[in-house]
């Protein structure tokens, strides 16, 4: 198998009386229900380049095995808060891999678990780059940090939030890094 040379980011929601119906309508929603998922662990590919969803779309066919790093959180409980979302941490050195996170919640804002993604990649490649910080420190302060080691380049998030459907209808959610 090659190593991924490109990869792009994806989200979506969807509501149904049935659990899986309402997972497919969140993958349709995100524009990758039409391939053959296989979930993978959390590593960004050395040189990989993220690339816009719609560049990387126009590479596939339907049907097709992608390799995609998902979060998911589902619900049926009326009113309940959930979140999907992957964060991602690329090091200075494009040799070197970087990570992806997933984090599903409940009951957190879609910010907050942008934000916490984002921080948990970020702290998974500070540790293998040799990068100290304090793991109980703010979010700001340890940007700060990496900021100043000068090997983390680039963090970003991709999150997802909606409200559990007031009639108790299954509300899912989905986050993706899809490697092409």
């Amino acid at each position: 198998m090659d190593v991924a040379k490109g990869i792009f980011f994806v989200k979506g929601a969807g509501k149904h009386k049935e659990k899986l119906t309402s997972f497919e309508l969140a993958l349709r929603d995100a524009e990758i229900a039409q391939f053959n998922l296989v979930r993978v662990s959390s590593i960004f590919p050395p040189y990989c380049k993220m690339v816009p969803k719609k560049d990387g779309l126009k590479k596939l066919k339907a049907g097709q095995i992608l390799y995609v790093v998902m979060s998911q959180a589902e619900t049926n409980e009326p009113h309940r808060l959930i979140a999907a979302s992957i964060g991602v941490a690329i090091p200075k050195d494009r040799a070197h891999y970087g990570y992806l996170s997933e984090h599903h919640s409940y009951g957190q804002k879609e910010d907050l678990a942008g934000d916490y993604a984002e921080d948990l990649a970020a702290s998974m490649l500070a540790t293998i780059l040799g990068v100290e910080f304090d793991p109980d420190a703010s979010w700001d302060k340890k940007k700060e940090i990496w900021r100043i080691s000068n090997e983390i380049v680039t963090t970003r998030n991709i999150t997802q939030s909606a409200v559990g459907d007031k009639n108790g209808l299954w509300t899912t959610v989905i986050t993706g890094a899809v490697l092409i």
